[in-house]
């Protein structure tokens, strides 16, 4: 399935960049020249997806100790090389850990650790002497560090972009090829999906912004997870924000990723400069 799928998606990708309008300002440097010997000259060492710490408890039911939590992300990623490879891509490892805390509970345990770590080329996508966005092709494996019963890992090659379709407007999304080597998850795909895609949105003056991603379970039937955020820039200039985050469906973590979960948190999140990774 996935196989079919990456084709397909990239074609829409390149269908919809074509009409892109990105308009050049000082504070995002859309211009391609510009961004490029930016991107070249900015710290190796950089976030990778959105690092937000968040509380927060499920919906629909009653609220006990155990359903509710603290969860919270932290992401990087290490440039490796300039963007002088070929098709001006460049070389990257990345590591996200997501953590689910049980804080409520008497021992405070962490319930569930997600460990990603990967090495990927990327390439900022450029049309008419804009950058309207960036595709990338990552190798990157998943588990939760466990033994035995509660063991969860999978690997995946990975195409993603994302791509302005206006200056306050992003799409994107991704699709995998999964090599899954855990034991006790082997239909993970039915739970965790096989492709995502989303939508974000920011206000003019870059203060409020909302997401939306889904990610679409194995299988026919139109059976979606969805992530839906909301975040609120504390002060002008800054990446730190307000953070609200709604999650409905299976695959949130690894060690339960085959139970349903509807769960509200909020909290803050420190976003990356240009493009946050999904």
């Amino acid at each position: 399935m996935a196989k079919r799928l990456f084709p397909i998606f990239f074609a829409l990708c390149l269908a919809i960049g074509a009409n892109a309008q990105i308009v050049a300002d000082d504070d995002n440097a859309f211009v391609a020249d510009s961004l490029l010997r930016a991107c070249d000259n900015m710290p190796y060492f950089t976030l990778y997806k959105d690092n937000y710490f968040t509380v927060g408890t499920n919906l629909g039911g009653p609220i006990t100790s155990k359903n509710s939590d603290v969860k919270f992300q932290l992401s990087i990623a290490q440039r490796l090389t300039k963007s002088t490879l070929p098709f001006n891509t460049y070389l990257f490892l990345m590591y996200s850990q997501k953590c689910f805390w049980n804080v409520f509970e008497e021992s405070l345990p962490m319930r569930d650790l997600n460990f990603n770590p990967g090495i990927g080329l990327a390439k900022w996508l450029i049309v008419k002497n804009r950058v309207i966005g960036k595709a990338t092709m990552l190798i990157e494996h998943e588990s939760n560090g466990r033994d035995g019963d509660d063991s969860r890992s999978w690997n995946r090659i990975t195409f993603g972009a994302s791509i302005y379709i206006d200056p306050n407007v992003m799409i994107f999304g991704k699709v995998w090829i999964p090599i899954i080597d855990g034991q006790n998850n082997k239909d993970i795909l039915d739970y965790c999906g096989i492709y995502s895609s989303g939508l974000s949105v920011t206000s003019p003056n870059k203060r409020f912004g909302f997401t939306v991603i889904t990610t679409k379970r194995k299988g026919w039937r139109l059976s979606y997870n969805t992530t839906v955020e909301l975040n609120y820039r504390i002060f002008r200039g800054e990446n730190q924000y307000f953070f609200a985050q709604y999650y409905n469906g299976y695959g949130e973590g690894l060690l339960d990723y085959n139970q349903y979960h509807s769960r509200f948190r909020v909290g803050l999140v420190i976003k990356p400069q240009f493009f946050s990774d999904f």
